[in-house]
């Protein structure tokens, strides 16, 4: 398989993700896990000491290479993403992005009223965001074909939730108090991040992503009706408006969101090429339910990880075999993944054990 770097043609050694998303035939499951370049791994948080900040880190395009790279000096991958946060494009539009320790992301600036909307505009990808785009061509170059390459953002509900509550929330009080109170102002913002997104994907994919995934990592908290009209439909229109191609040379986007088992069939006819889910649904039962229109993601507990190796692999093993079962026997359609980021503390050696246990049970029929 070919693909174009730049002005240099690069062979893909590795295509089996791209391959399933496009729900062809592969020679066994791919599998990528998200945050597989992060805290767990020690060579991360030397580089991230060497950076002096974890924003120090993601802004300078050497040292994102580096921590994309590192998961694929250890494990079999079948692809990387892109070493970034989901909050550079607020940060982009004048937020003031920064990390209190122990507290997470913070913005000096949060969103709160129509007059801090209407401020809002669109960051210029090549300007404010280029550190972004400088990543991706680099790491493009530097995996020299070995594995595609997944560009990401937030999305726009995410977005919002960081900007309206000014960090973390545990209850999201501010944001869902605007969808009610104030949901055309809640609109407006939602249509100016919808508008960011859409191109700081492109400009990934223009910069070399091979495939791209939004996070919708806060639709779940929302009640249904909330969330059809404040983070469905602009998903919809992500995947509607979003420029990527044609045929086999079409770049495929995932739409992943913690707590969206409710709105699988919708998710599948919004015309992404993939929809990512969390634990909290069987993958056999997102199968029947998305009726093969999408290729599917996921989804082991992340906590799986801290259990024993025989444990991890007969999880790894019951969750392949729910989506071969519900699939006609067959396992094509279906990248593994985890149902959310790992997390810090957990053992490195155990994600070898869970990413070698994916290819060779797949492998076996």
């Amino acid at each position: 398989m070919r693909r174009v770097d730049g002005t240099q043609t690069v062979t893909l050694k590795n295509d089996r993700f791209l391959r399933a998303l496009r729900r062809e035939p592969v020679d066994c499951t791919p599998v990528w896990l998200m945050r597989q370049a992060g805290r767990y791994l020690p060579e991360y948080r030397a580089t991230r000491k060497q950076a002096g900040s974890f924003m120090g880190l993601a802004t300078n395009p050497e040292l994102a290479c580096e921590v994309t790279l590192q998961p694929l000096r250890r494990y079999e991958l079948d692809a990387a993403i892109l070493f970034s946060d989901i909050l550079t494009v607020p940060d982009a539009m004048g937020l003031g992005l920064y990390f209190a320790e122990g507290e997470g992301p913070k913005f000096e600036r949060p969103v709160r009223t129509p007059a801090d909307i209407a401020k809002l505009a669109v960051p210029d990808m090549g300007s404010s965001l280029r550190y972004v785009m400088d990543a991706v061509s680099l790491i493009r170059r530097e995996l020299d074909g070995a594995v595609p390459l997944i560009g990401f953002s937030g999305s726009p509900w995410t977005l919002a939730c960081y900007m309206v509550e000014g960090g973390g929330s545990d209850n999201f009080a501010r944001i869902k108090a605007m969808a009610l109170n104030e949901p055309a102002a809640l609109h407006r913002l939602l249509e100016v991040t919808t508008d960011a997104v859409i191109a700081y994907l492109a400009a990934q994919r223009a910069a070399g992503a091979q495939a791209l995934q939004v996070f919708d990592t806060w639709g779940g908290v929302m009640a249904p009706h909330l969330y059809r009209e404040f983070s469905l439909r602009y998903l919809q229109r992500i995947a509607a408006e979003l420029p990527r191609g044609d045929g086999a040379d079409r770049t495929p986007l995932i739409l992943f969101g913690k707590g969206n088992a409710p709105y699988l069939e919708e998710l599948a006819a919004s015309g992404a090429e993939g929809v990512g889910v969390d634990w909290t649904v069987g993958l056999g039962e997102a199968r029947r339910r998305t009726g093969g229109r999408v290729a599917l993601q996921g989804n082991l507990d992340p906590t799986t990880l801290y259990a024993s190796p025989e444990a991890i692999r007969a999880e790894a093993a019951r969750a392949l075999d729910d989506y071969a079962a519900a699939n006609g026997g067959s396992r094509f359609g279906h990248v593994f993944n985890l149902g959310h980021g790992m997390s810090p503390d957990m053992d490195p050696e155990h994600v070898r054990v869970l990413v070698d246990a994916v290819h060779a049970h797949s492998r076996q029929g």
